[in-house]
């Protein structure tokens, strides 16, 4: 059992924070609490590497840092701040970090600058012609150009945010709630395009569900009209 936190570690010992001296003379097998997470792992071979374990989801997680021989108590300790930024916004740095390498290996760069209205223009490009009727069409475009171009049209798809598009979403929600829900879901499908297509990562902060519940009501549903029976003509 561990502890996160410099409360403890896994041998039972009180534990008040990894130093160079301690790193150097621990030869413990077991997890080693270096605080919010962070671990120096001694395995029973006696090989040294640092973890870092989170919660994300409801789910524990551990994700390997490295080797000690390789990676220094200074290095480690910027490495999990990042990381812990990452969870505190709901980001796996596990998957974020898989996505950095897959995007090195094919070249792609992470600072690629496609605005949301050049993404929207190439979403509906690559759809319309599974979509049937021309109307449909231009319902996406024209919808997505009154509500979400003054906010977002020129802002890159890898710098959109949760309050961009609650900006969007809000005059709307109640006042116009198909038109909004409409909107929402097409920046969630553009977005979702776009974290595929290596322009952004990250969750997508149009998704409604444990994101956006918490911000916007729950829409009322129409009332449902309910007929009486036939009065007798009489």
């Amino acid at each position: 059992m561990w502890v996160c936190g410099r409360e403890g570690d896994t041998t039972g010992r009180q534990w008040q924070g990894l130093s160079a001296p301690r790193v150097a003379k621990e030869v413990a097998p077991g997890h080693h609490a270096d605080g919010d997470g962070l671990h120096m792992q001694i395995a029973d071979s006696g090989a040294r590497s640092w973890v870092f374990r989170f919660k994300l989801n409801g789910r524990m997680r551990e994700m390997g840092l490295g080797p000690l021989s390789r990676v220094s108590l200074g290095e480690e300790l910027k490495l999990a701040a990042g990381y812990r930024d990452m969870v505190r916004d709901l980001i796996d740095p596990i998957l974020a970090r898989s996505e950095q390498q897959r995007r090195q290996l094919l070249d792609i760069s992470p600072d690629a600058n496609v605005t949301f209205r050049e993404a929207t223009e190439a979403f509906i490009r690559v759809h319309e012609t599974q979509w049937r009727n021309r109307k449909h069409v231009q319902q996406w475009g024209n919808t997505l150009k009154t509500c979400a171009y003054p906010v977002i049209g020129d802002v890159r798809v890898r710098d959109m945010d949760t309050a961009m598009v609650v900006r969007i979403l809000q005059p709307i929600w109640t006042k116009k709630a198909e038109t909004a829900s409409r909107v929402r879901g097409h920046i969630k499908a553009i977005l979702d395009a776009e974290t595929v297509l290596g322009h952004r990562i990250g969750a997508n902060p149009a998704r409604y569900v444990d994101h956006l519940q918490f911000v916007l009501p729950r829409s009322k549903k129409r009332s449902q009209v309910k007929h009486h029976p036939a009065l007798p003509w009489e």
